[in-house]
């Protein structure tokens, strides 16, 4: 034990990328810590770790900044640990390199998805000792407690110049097992949720769940498609942790699903209504995955939005993507969370398989037709490691492999029905049909009740239209 209480480890979520001015949901969104660091964190804490983090995203840090903060550490770290998803892979490398300098006998990792689809190209780096694919609790935890390198499940690592990867670790059976995220290694005033997407602050994300059990060809299979819950007791002990330490006032939920297993949504909310905890909260989920009862219940626990993927109104994109749903199913459901009183946020995406100028249109109607409370438009993007991407690059779409461009808000490949143009013109387009009627206008003015609302609806409003009437 004492060996490892002299371990000494710096865990670095990476700058956001500089300089890209298209993406308006970098400008209205939110900036949350990477709960993966932290909860790695608390493992290697528990494991008897001296444990720091360094958040970028929330410093507003740049890569310079980040290297002139790592320069004041006066301690010399055994490990230094970097997760990276695409978009932020160039960063994360630049500030490993500037630690290869800084401190040279760290042995630095890296991991989160990026690493975990392309270990070969981030183990190819001179400045990356070792990559964790897929989840990183125990791997980390044995890497630092100094295991034999061959047998630690889920590690990638050089030996006399070659890449070596060993077998993928079993994905943890009980989420319940895993301690609390670290939160007091972490800047926890400087977080906070998207405009336009809270009522009241302070604010911290949750996962209930890990994994998704879509198959859209645009997402990742994270943890290989299996999913994974935690009891409805663990959430809730997070929460009332949350609310004890740091004061937090509402949860969102960021699971990709947070309704797949509905028997813990309904313990979860009963519990919040007979022990009357007052937290406000949001979430993420599928259309399919709700019902009547179950809005119902949501509603009276405290759930006041709901993040709906539609992606098209294309039902022929729809099966392309493999999305799974019906449009009618999407209608129903967003019509009775309104009439329920639960808002709800449809995000769509232009430039999947099978995308031409009047898929898109359709898709733009549709939007308005619906009408939910709030739209969010992103530019579909290949991403390394998904179906999507190897489709694209077979058929020699992909015309940008520059991932700092992947944002959802760039074009990075060509379809043969669509150019780059016209589909960032109808990216454009989208934002201005729906977010200029008076009708959205009137309707959010008249939900606000606190001067904190009214302050996010102006500055949500004079982002989008500084995004509306600069896009080139």
């Amino acid at each position: 034990m004492m060996a490892n209480q002299q371990k000494k480890i710096l865990l670095i979520n990476p700058p956001w990328v500089i300089g890209e001015d298209k993406n308006l949901w970098k400008q209205v969104g939110s900036c949350w810590p990477s709960l993966g660091l932290a909860y790695i964190a608390a493992v290697l804490l528990r494991a008897g770790c001296s444990v720091k983090c360094v958040d970028c995203s929330a410093e507003r840090f740049t890569v310079n900044d980040t290297i002139e903060a790592l320069k004041k550490y006066q301690e010399n770290f055994d490990f230094i640990g970097l997760t990276a998803t695409t978009p932020l892979i160039n960063n994360a490398l630049a500030i490993a390199r500037a630690i290869r300098k800084i401190f040279p006998k760290a042995k630095i990792i890296f991991g989160g998805v990026h690493p975990s689809v392309l270990p070969d190209e981030v183990m190819a780096r001179p400045e990356v000792d070792f990559v964790v694919v897929d989840e990183g609790e125990e791997t980390m935890k044995e890497l630092v407690q100094g295991g034999d390198l061959k047998s630690i499940l889920g590690l990638c690592y050089k030996e006399n110049g070659q890449i070596i990867k060993n077998k993928p670790r079993p994905l943890l059976k009980n989420l319940d097992d895993i301690p609390p995220p670290a939160y007091h290694l972490l800047p926890m005033d400087k977080y906070y949720p998207a405009l336009g997407s809270f009522k009241r602050l302070p604010a911290m994300i949750l996962f209930a769940t890990r994994g998704c059990p879509g198959r859209c060809t645009y997402c990742h299979r994270a943890f290989r498609g299996i999913v994974r819950k935690r009891s409805a007791r663990s959430i809730l002990s997070e929460i009332k942790i949350l609310q004890l330490n740091y004061g937090i006032r509402e949860v969102a939920f960021y699971d990709d699903t947070f309704t797949l297993f509905k028997d813990v949504v309904k313990e979860f909310c009963e519990t919040i209504i007979k022990e009357k905890i007052d937290i406000a909260w949001t979430c993420f989920t599928r259309v399919d995955c709700v019902d009547e009862a179950m809005l119902i219940l949501m509603k009276q626990a405290g759930c006041h939005l709901i993040l709906f993927g539609v992606e098209s109104a294309d039902e022929q994109i729809l099966r392309n993507i493999k999305k799974n749903i019906s449009l009618e199913q999407v209608k129903k459901i967003v019509r009775l969370s309104r009439a329920i009183g639960i808002e709800t946020r449809a995000s769509f995406m232009f430039g999947n398989q099978g995308e031409t100028e009047e898929t898109i249109k359709k898709t733009i109607d549709f939007s308005l037709k619906l009408d939910p409370d709030e739209v969010q438009f992103n530019i579909a993007t290949a991403y390394p490691g998904t179906e999507f991407f190897n489709w694209a690059k077979e058929k020699g779409y992909i015309k940008n492999f520059n991932w700092d461009d992947y944002s959802m808000s760039n074009v990075v490949l060509e379809l043969p029905n669509l150019s780059k143009e016209k589909l960032q013109y109808y990216y454009g387009l989208a934002h201005r049909r729906f977010y200029l009627r008076p009708k959205i206008i009137l309707r959010r003015l008249g939900r606000v009740r606190t001067y904190e609302q009214l302050k996010q609806e102006i500055w949500g409003a004079l982002m989008i239209f500084n995004f509306i009437f600069n896009k080139k």
